[in-house]
């Protein structure tokens, strides 16, 4: 579980969102911080145990500075309003598929998958979709996928209109071809935020995505 004060603090950040009211609250940013941190350790030791690839990972290593980049946005808020954590072989940086864990209240969620990847290794798993559907389908179709995720997500930011060049518009894989971003996620309320079942309920989350990233960065690997 977060401690509430880490709620709180993400909360009043969201309403004094400048660099005046952050440096008065550092402190309390720092303790947030370090709470997400030891909460973000816990659920790799956990679920360490099923994937070994990120079992050696430490939290620093998966977690996003808090500072935004608004060098080109429009919006020009010095910070995020929430913690962020990518657990994947390699840690943040890498491109594969890995485990994605969000806390921002009233908008956070747990899951995972290959985010906006690069387009080889975007062609990669749309060739290995095509040449193993029934196999992906499988994955996406058992009974705890459906019934955690119940599909991956299929916004308009992640898809295309029609089927990439090189794949014929009736293709049995077609519906997953044209997605650009293989992500699958599940909401969490603030109650579980600081809910005892918390860790359970990510690594719960985490186990019945593993087949899936397994199967995308099998074909990025190989």
């Amino acid at each position: 579980m977060l401690h509430p004060s880490t709620i709180k603090f993400l909360k009043d950040l969201k309403k004094n969102n400048n660099k005046p009211w952050f440096d008065v609250h550092r402190p309390q940013y720092e303790t947030a911080k370090q709470d997400f941190a030891g909460f973000i350790q816990l659920l790799i030791d956990k679920h360490g145990m099923n994937d070994k690839s990120i079992a050696t990972l430490k939290a620093k290593e998966c977690m996003f500075r808090i500072n935004r980049d608004v060098r080109f946005a429009k919006d020009k808020s010095p910070y995020k309003t929430n913690f962020g954590a990518s657990i994947n072989k390699g840690g943040k940086k890498s491109m594969l598929a890995g485990y994605y864990f969000h806390l921002e209240p009233g908008r956070s969620f747990v899951g995972g998958g290959m985010y906006v990847p690069m387009p080889e290794d975007l062609r990669k798993v749309r060739q290995e979709i095509d040449y193993n559907l029934d196999e992906f389908k499988k994955l996406l179709g058992t009974k705890k996928f459906r019934s955690l995720y119940g599909d991956l997500d299929r916004s308009d930011e992640y898809t295309l209109s029609r089927v990439p060049k090189g794949y014929e518009p009736g293709n049995p894989a077609a519906e997953y071809l044209k997605l650009k971003s293989y992500i699958a996620f599940v909401s969490l309320s603030d109650t579980d935020l600081t809910s005892k079942t918390l860790v359970k309920k990510a690594v719960d989350s985490f186990v019945t995505l593993q087949p899936l990233l397994n199967f995308l960065n099998s074909a990025v690997e190989e």
